[in-house]
């Protein structure tokens, strides 16, 4: 088994009995592979049965995340037993033990039957209410990790605790980086706020992110006054990007449909077609892809290219920040950009009004409805942008 140091630090501090034990760092510092390693090992080591549970904000999070880390893992290690999976409960057996797999939203499963050791996938994400609830229903150990982009209920409640072992890490820890991945990493050094968190391990401010006002639900609403779709077009380095925005009670529901690479405009019209798209839907196109906009037309969507002009992108950000919005847990890039689209900043610091053109492919579909549906309607976008 190959292991970094941050496995053999946790191993100590599990060792010593550490009922917490907090991964604090960097990307790439490999604290949930390191963890996930552990739990792997622990399990293989007993011979008493243990439930171990991984838990993360949404299921979408767990797959791309702990899941996929998971088999990867134990693949190249050549213990991976497909028999030992089961898909649908996302449990895995090892031994006696199990090591199973769900989200922090489905309530019956956090306030459910208790565990011997949890670990919580980048804690950041999830409530201090529902870290209560799953920690006082665990007999053992608390693994928990995260990226430290601000403050937050461990600061104030956990890393003070005398039963608690902080472990902090960054990329420079995990000795099966390639060059390139390091190169790539440090290469952010300019972004001062990016490279304290996601470099350095450090906690960061949150501070100078564009979107405001957002949480995130469960479910969309079915009872709404409108429904629109945003469509921000990409292909071989962007991602095309479908979002679903509905306007229920003055408020924002906000859903992700598609996010990936590599959809031509035929795939796009047979992706709505195949997720019962209603043909009468409004949907709301980047309009610096009308031949994109009328191809997909072609196929009896009834598609319209966004408004643009002047400062079109600030005063699209203004109206969405103007509601409160809600995000589906099950909206991964989504919730991802809205924790980390940012204002430049200038020499001294401060927050600009630009925002750094990067994590923001969803927000410009959102960007494309707000503008075309709810500017005080299309008049006053129309006044702004003319200078009246």
């Amino acid at each position: 088994m190959k292991a970094t140091s941050v496995f053999s630090q946790n191993l100590a501090a599990y060792n010593q009995n550490q009922r917490l034990i907090v991964n604090k760092g960097s990307t790439r510092s490999s604290k949930t592979w390191s963890v996930l390693q552990l739990l792997c090992f622990i399990a293989q080591s007993t011979d008493q049965p243990l439930l171990i549970s991984v838990v993360s904000e949404a299921m979408p999070h767990l797959k791309r995340g702990c899941i996929r880390d998971f088999e990867n893992m134990l693949q190249q290690e050549g213990s991976w037993n497909r028999r030992n999976w089961n898909a649908t409960d996302k449990i895995y057996t090892i031994g006696n033990s199990r090591i199973e797999f769900f989200s922090a939203d489905q309530p019956g499963k956090v306030h459910g039957p208790s565990r011997d050791i949890l670990y919580i996938n980048e804690c950041i994400n999830i409530p201090y209410e529902t870290y209560r609830q799953l920690s006082i229903r665990t007999t053992r150990t608390v693994f928990l990790d995260y990226n430290p982009c601000h403050e937050f209920w461990v600061d104030e409640h956990i890393l003070p605790r005398v039963d608690c072992r902080l472990i902090k890490s960054t990329y420079v820890d995990n000795e099966f980086l390639t060059k390139a991945q390091v190169d790539e990493i440090e290469s952010n050094k300019h972004d001062e706020d990016w490279w304290m968190v996601y470099g350095k391990g450090e906690t960061g401010a949150q501070a100078g992110l564009v979107m405001k006002k957002w949480d995130v639900v469960s479910s969309m609403p079915e009872d709404y006054k409108y429904r629109w779709l945003g469509v921000d077009f990409g292909f071989t380095n962007d991602p095309t990007v479908i979002v679903d925005v509905r306007l229920h009670e003055g408020e924002l529901w906000i859903d992700e449909l598609l996010y990936a690479k590599g959809c031509d405009n035929i795939q796009i019209a047979e992706f709505l077609s195949d997720n019962d798209i209603p043909r009468d839907t409004p949907i709301v196109g980047d309009s610096s892809e009308p031949k994109s906009i009328s191809e997909i037309r072609s196929f009896g969507w009834q598609t319209e290219p966004s408004i643009k002009g002047k400062d079109s992108v600030n005063l699209g950000l203004s109206i969405l920040n103007r509601y409160n919005k809600h995000i589906t847990s099950r909206s991964a890039n989504i919730i991802k950009e809205y924790r980390n689209y940012k204002w430049q900043t200038d020499v001294t610091g401060a927050s600009t009004n630009i925002p750094i053109d990067r994590m923001n492919h969803s927000i410009d579909a959102q960007r494309y409805v707000v503008l075309n549906k709810l500017v005080e309607r299309k008049k006053a976008a129309f006044d702004y942008f003319v200078g009246k």
